[in-house]
């Protein structure tokens, strides 16, 4: 298999109650990257030696993704909600000597990072989200059209073993056929064949289709309630966020996209258009880099 991330060290680092996979590269301000559904860090191997030319980067897998630990589901869903997975990841930052850092998340590691800027405002300094509205919105604009794109947000979330068994039945033809129903080409012609690998091998694992679908599980209780009482409260994002979408993606719809779904959250709001599907970094990773690079390197 090819080396998609050449000169980038990797480690698991204990968290809280589960171990988190990461590689490490790059020189200067620490910034974190989060992957998203269904894939693993490997998303991010198209734009990650441009971007440590100019930041110290962490790659991690989220917990039950990838090579990280795949912890026992709660009673409440707390084991997989997005406040969870954001304290595993300040705990690896910590551990790397990073109190201070930006993060960038795709999809549901979008949903990781804003929780994480919402919890420990201190630390995040800069906010990056690609193709995401809040877990709220989400749930809030679920109508005929998000019913039939994004079925997943319902089938993932029904109770176990209902979603792992139907997915365990033939667990490549639901990851291929995710993969590809996202993109602008409703094909899988934009992933690399070693990142298309890792991702399907996470899917042959019972315990990370436990994971995924506890990932989901979280996002119909734990997080929308997270959300809910942060915007009943007025509790809003303090550091800059940057927005960006695919011009085929999930949340983009119109010129101004999400953007206007993020302004009640955040008062230091831009971003744009890429022309891609649901998966930026690897449809149009120059592009994605082009909408990224002037926000993260902005003083």
């Amino acid at each position: 298999m090819t080396d998609l991330f050449p000169g980038f060290a990797s480690q698991s680092i204990l968290a809280e109650g589960a171990y988190i996979f990461v590689r490490t590269g790059g020189s200067g301000p620490p910034l974190l990257l989060l992957h998203g559904f269904p894939q693993t860090h490997m998303m991010w191997h198209r734009i990650a030696a441009q971007l440590a030319e100019r930041f110290t980067l962490v790659i991690a897998d989220l917990r039950g993704y990838g090579r990280s630990s795949c912890p026992l589901n709660s009673e409440d869903n707390y084991t997989y909600s997005k406040r969870a997975m954001g304290r595993d990841l300040f705990n690896v930052m910590s551990a790397l000597g990073h109190h201070h850092f930006t993060v960038c998340g795709h999809d549901r590691g979008g949903r990781v990072a804003y929780r994480m800027a919402l919890d420990e405002p201190t630390r995040v300094t800069k906010l990056a989200l690609l193709d995401i509205v809040t877990t709220y919105d989400m749930w809030e604009a679920f109508d005929a059209g998000f019913a039939m794109n994004g079925y997943h947000w319902t089938f993932l979330a029904q109770d176990y073993p209902m979603p792992e068994t139907m997915i365990g039945a033939n667990p490549q033809y639901y990851l291929d056929w995710t993969l590809a129903s996202w993109t602008a080409s409703r094909d899988l012609s934009a992933f690399d064949e070693t990142a298309l690998a890792d991702y399907r091998q996470g899917f042959t694992q019972a315990e990370r289709l436990y994971a995924v679908c506890n990932d989901y599980r979280a996002g119909w209780t734990y997080d929308r309630v997270a959300d809910e009482k942060d915007r009943d409260e007025g509790r809003m994002i303090q550091c800059p966020l940057q927005v960006l979408w695919g011009s085929h993606g999930i949340p983009g719809k119109g010129d101004a996209g999400p953007l206007e779904l993020w302004r009640p959250w955040c008062d230091q709001v831009s971003g744009g258009q890429v022309d891609c599907g649901h998966f930026l970094a690897e449809e149009n990773p120059e592009g994605t880099l082009e909408g990224l690079m002037p926000f993260l390197e902005a003083e």
